[in-house]
Parts: structure tokens; sequence; C-alpha cells
């Protein structure tokens, strides 16, 4: 499986509506063009209409005659972020899109106790990623969202990432808990949760997934450094999903990836009642396009 192989998964679900708030950026506009060239999905775009529509004229200007676009005026960033994810709570869209609009604003809408999409699981950051030299696509969490998760989060972590890949087909996915080394060091509280967390899904608390570690990056994703170093389980060497300690190791390499390793990218964020596109507005159309599709994907799982 590979990104594109995603996007045409997405295709095929029927009747996906994607909440768009503060819809007036290039980028999210390309990757919505791009998705309903694609018939991929229909789009309620939330925000200023006026720039909306001159964004949609300078980069796309084949949606203007689209029936799979609604634009609804919004008189603020903070207004489109409270629209777009009210129109998710109540059904009128599966998934949700971050436009212009600062990430904080738009985590305070998705948390509101009162219209909010939260749920009892904490959110958590999932990239899908399409690596040169891999046959399938490698699930990092959490590089973006929690900073210094502890051992219950963990544990919710992999429970949020492994419902995504199950969505697009991923079943029992293997999960590798990363630390600096593959032994148990009480000095390293990396190593003691990788245990713990594989204890537990041995005894049935992290479900529909297999969890071996603590297992340092190349003995998670390298047979033959695995086998090299004498490490046979079923998750060495063979990782679906990696688990990272805290929030700088995750950053650190979700970034190498795409730099050094030019790598593909879809991510969205999981746990609470939609899955929610929160890319950067660094990342290109392309990669907002791949986290569409990952995030209709996982829609139509709930």
């Amino acid at each position: 499986m590979n990104l594109q192989s995603l996007v045409e998964q997405a295709t095929q679900k029927e009747n996906s509506i994607v909440a768009v708030a503060a819809a007036e950026d290039k980028e999210v506009i390309g990757a919505v063009s791009m998705a309903v060239e694609k018939k991929m999905a229909e789009f309620l775009l939330f925000g200023d209409k006026e720039k909306i529509e001159s964004v949609i004229d300078e980069v796309a200007p084949q949606l203007k005659s689209s029936h799979d676009i609604k634009i609804k005026h919004a008189f603020s960033p903070q207004k489109a972020a409270e629209l777009a994810v009210k129109a998710v709570k109540e059904n009128e869209a599966g998934a949700l899109m971050k436009g212009n609009v600062p990430t904080a604003v738009i985590l305070k809408a998705v948390l509101n106790k009162e219209w909010g999409l939260r749920t009892e699981n904490v959110l958590s950051h999932v990239a899908a990623f399409e690596i040169s030299g891999y046959d399938k696509l490698t699930f990092i969490t959490d590089a973006a969202m929690n900073i210094a998760p502890d051992l219950q989060q963990k544990a919710q972590i992999i429970e949020n990432a492994v419902s995504v890949a199950n969505a697009i087909g991923v079943h029992l996915p293997k999960v590798a808990p990363l630390a600096a080394v593959e032994v148990i060091n009480p000095a390293m509280q990396a190593t003691v949760d990788a245990a713990s967390l594989t204890l537990m899904n041995q005894r049935g608390q992290i479900k529909e997934c297999v969890v071996n570690g603590p297992l340092a990056l190349d003995n998670a994703v390298s047979l033959h450094a695995a086998e090299h170093k004498g490490i046979q389980n079923d998750v060495a060497g063979q990782a679906d999903i990696l688990l990272v300690p805290n929030i700088e190791t995750g950053n650190a390499l979700y970034k190498s990836l795409i730099y050094f390793a030019k790598a593909k990218v879809g991510a969205i964020i999981a746990g609470a009642k939609a899955p929610i596109v929160l890319t950067s507005r660094a990342d290109s159309a392309e990669s907002k396009l791949y986290s569409l599709a990952l995030a209709i994907c996982s829609a139509t799982n709930k």
C-alpha cells in the first residue's frame, strides 16, 4: 500500500463530506480542488466568503461551477472554526480540516464541552509515511500533540493509531514503542513504558494489534538490524506503527523523513468524534490531499 492507493480507496467511499475551517488558503483550496477532481469528497468551506472566492479564482477557478463545494460565510477565523466543528458535530460532515486558522483556535473549538468533538480518549497525531524502499506505509505517532505522554496516554495513542490503521486495511498492525535501547532500564522511562505497553497488549488491555518493545528505531524497521542483534519477536524489523516516547523525538523523526528521505506523508488528529486534518501551513497541497484521504477513510470506520 502507498499513499496513492489510499487516495483511490478514499474515492470509493460514498457521501464523504469535509468541513473546512477558514478555507481562505491557497494550499487548502489546492487540496480541495484535487480532491473534488478525483471525486473524493464534497466540501463545506467556512470562512470569509469574499476571500475564499478570491483564492478560488486564483488557484482553482474550475471550482466556481462545482456542485461539490459550498461556501459558508464566517466573519472571523474563530467563528469559522466554531461553525465547521458544529457541522461535524451535527453530522453534516464526517471530517474536519484546518484552513488558515491557528491550531490553538481550532483545537479550542474541537474541545468545547458543549458542542465540540471531544471523547474520553486523548487526541493524538497519526502520520502515514510512504518511504522509498518500503513496500508498506509506516505510521508515526505522536509527533505533534502530546508533549510527554504518560503510560496511560501512550496506550490511548496506540489505540488511536491502530484505529486509523484498521480503517485503511492494515489489520493487527505491529506496534514498536521506541527507545534508545532494547533492554529495560529504570533510568530510561521510555524503556519501562515500552515494556508495560507490551505486557498490557499481551493481557488484552490494548487490543487489535501486536505490541513489542522497547525497540530502537533500526531494530523496529530493519529485519537485518534485528537479526544482527539477535532480536526475535513479532514486531522487530517489521513494525507498522512507531510509537515515539515524546514530542521531540516524534518531531525530529517526522521532519527527518520529509527533508532527508523525501518521504511523502498524510496525517490526521485521531481520538475525537471525527478525524481532523490539522496540517501545517508549510505542507504542500499534495500532502494535504493525502491527509484528506486518510481522514475520509478513517471517518467511514466510525
